[in-house]
């Protein structure tokens, strides 16, 4: 009887041992979500609409080139909510979702205080909604998305084949892990037509 408890217990250390194991494998192992590398003065993003291309630079260096798709009616400057347009203009990496049902959001900041401006001068917004635009803006922080402008729009995973957003930069979802390591927030994004 001694020689089987001796056993029980040394078949339960084993046990033990070997989930200890395996908990420790996981925990070296576990997805983790990407983390930015470096800081928002080395990098920059330029965006071509009419090439789809966004291009990364590194201290000023072209590092890196991915196809993209923009908004489904991808000429000309977005304007309004809804209107299906990439916006023109440079603008700064606002805000990051890395639960972003289309795998990374990197959120930018649009509407922009020219794209406010533009707005105000044509009876659009309101002089608050302005203001408010500017002084998140002036702040570095993220602008009112919630405005006739529209807003939300950012580079996010999804596919890059074509135009299908309502208005975001869109990438394969390998390429929007490997941008969101070296776009941290404040990122200065350039978006030419």
């Amino acid at each position: 009887m001694k020689i089987f408890k001796n056993s029980k217990i040394k078949l339960m250390l084993i046990t033990a041992l070997f989930i200890v194991i395996l908990f420790s494998i996981y925990l070296v192992n576990k997805p983790k979500a990407p983390q930015a590398l470096i800081s928002s003065d080395e990098s920059l993003i330029k965006i071509y609409k009419s090439e789809r291309i966004l291009e990364l630079y590194i201290n000023e260096t072209l590092t890196d080139t991915f196809s993209i798709g923009l908004g489904s009616s991808p000429k000309g400057d977005k304007y309004k909510e809804g209107d299906k347009k990439t916006p023109v203009g440079k603008y700064y990496v606002c805000t990051r979702n890395e639960k972003s049902r289309f795998t990374l959001f990197l959120g930018l900041s649009y509407p922009d205080i020219e794209d406010a401006k533009n707005a105000l001068d044509n009876d659009f917004i309101s002089k608050e909604t302005y203001d408010s635009i500017v002084d998140a803006i002036e702040k570095g922080l993220q602008p009112p998305w919630k405005t006739k402008l529209g807003g939300e729009v950012g580079i996010h995973g999804g596919g890059s084949n074509t135009d299908w957003t309502w208005g975001c930069i869109s990438l394969s979802d390998e390429d929007v892990k490997k941008l969101w390591l070296y776009a941290p927030l404040n990122t200065p994004v350039e978006i030419y037509e």
